[in-house]
C-alpha cells in the first residue's frame, strides 16, 4: 500500500476515532491530543500495518495503548518518594491499617444468611462454595445435576435478597 493510499484510508477511518478518544479521556483537548498522537504513531508505523486487515481495529488498538501508556506515565510522575534518611515512602501502604469492624459485621451477616437457608439449598451451595463441581455435588447428594444447579441458583438469589445492603 502506498503512502497516499494509506493516508486516504486513515482519513476515512479517523472520524470514528474521535468519540472513542472522548470516551477514554473525557476531555475535549486531551481527546484531540490523543487522536493526534494515534495518527502520528499510525503514520510512523505504517510499515507494520498488514494490508487487508482491519485498519479501524488497528487504529483503535494504537489509541487504547497510547492512552494507557500516557496514563501510566502520569501516575508515575505523580508518585512522590521521600528520600530522607528514614526512607519513608509517601505513597506506601505499609503504615496503613484496615478497619476490620466492617468486614466482621459483613461476615456475621453472611454467615447468618447462609444458616437461614433451607438445608436442601444450603448443602449444595456450600459444597459449590468449597470448590466442588456440579457433577461431584450431584453424585455426592444423589440428585440430578439440573437440580443441583437450580438449588445453587435459588440459594444465591435468596442470599442476594437477604444481603442487599452490601450491593454496590
Amino acid at each position: 500500500m502506498t503512502t497516499l493510499e494509506f493516508t486516504y484510508h486513515i482519513g476515512k477511518v479517523s472520524k470514528s476515532l474521535k468519540p472513542f478518544a472522548m470516551k477514554l479521556t473525557r476531555d475535549y483537548e486531551e481527546a484531540n491530543d490523543l487522536l493526534q498522537d494515534t495518527l502520528l504513531k499510525a503514520f510512523t508505523n505504517r510499515d507494520k500495518y498488514t494490508e487487508g486487515t482491519n485498519l479501524k481495529a488497528w487504529l483503535y488498538t494504537i489509541m487504547k495503548n497510547t492512552f494507557i501508556t500516557n496514563y501510566q506515565r502520569m501516575v508515575r510522575k505523580n508518585t512522590f518518594i521521600d528520600t530522607s534518611d528514614n526512607l519513608h515512602y509517601i505513597n506506601s501502604m505499609e503504615s496503613s491499617t484496615d478497619n476490620l469492624a466492617i468486614s466482621s459485621f459483613a461476615m456475621n451477616d453472611i454467615n447468618r444468611a447462609v444458616s437461614m437457608l433451607e438445608e436442601a439449598y444450603k448443602t449444595p451451595f456450600m459444597m459449590y462454595f468449597r470448590g466442588f463441581k456440579y457433577h461431584e455435588i450431584a453424585e455426592k447428594l444423589d440428585i440430578p445435576i439440573g437440580t443441583v444447579k437450580n438449588r445453587i441458583h435459588i440459594a444465591r438469589k435468596e442470599l442476594k435478597d437477604k444481603l442487599h445492603m452490601y450491593a454496590n
